[in-house]
């Protein structure tokens, strides 16, 4: 079973094109044993963007909720205040000069030792740089899980 953390960016694109390959790969997890976890702070996240996605998908607000609450479904979702101090401590610094609100997210990572899945570049290459392997995009699901 592969396991990855999401962040917000891959829900995020998800829900723009439920049927997008980002999509399908979310809503196909049972079938392709592929196992999803995120921090709670996803969701603050993901609503917190709720005008946006619905502003750029052209689809009224009712139909983007039904959408992300569908692929709610296939996460496992952590509760923040579970993840041990230790792993915010650990993620800090790689995440200090790049984007605060992945801290949560690189902190789940540590915790539970598998795989961030982002679409949010400056984070997969910030993370790159500073030796972080624990980081995946999109690409590398396509050339090695589907």
């Amino acid at each position: 079973m592969k396991v990855f953390i999401l962040d917000s960016n891959i829900i995020f694109s998800a829900a723009l094109r439920v049927d997008s390959e980002i999509g399908k790969f979310i809503l196909s997890a049972n079938e392709i044993e592929v196992e999803f976890y995120a921090p709670e702070y996803l969701r603050v996240e993901i609503e917190r963007y709720i005008s946006k996605i619905v502003e750029i998908s052209g689809l009224a607000e009712t139909d983007i909720r039904k959408i992300i609450n569908l692929l709610y479904t296939k996460i496992t979702f952590i509760s923040d205040s579970l993840i041990p101090f230790e792993y915010y401590t650990k993620a800090l610094p790689l995440v200090r000069d790049i984007d605060m609100d992945d801290l949560v997210f690189v902190a789940l990572t540590e915790y539970l030792d598998e795989l961030l899945l982002t679409g949010d570049l400056k984070l997969y290459n910030g993370l790159l740089k500073k030796g972080y392997d624990k980081v995946v995009t999109f690409e590398y699901v396509k050339e090695h899980i589907l």
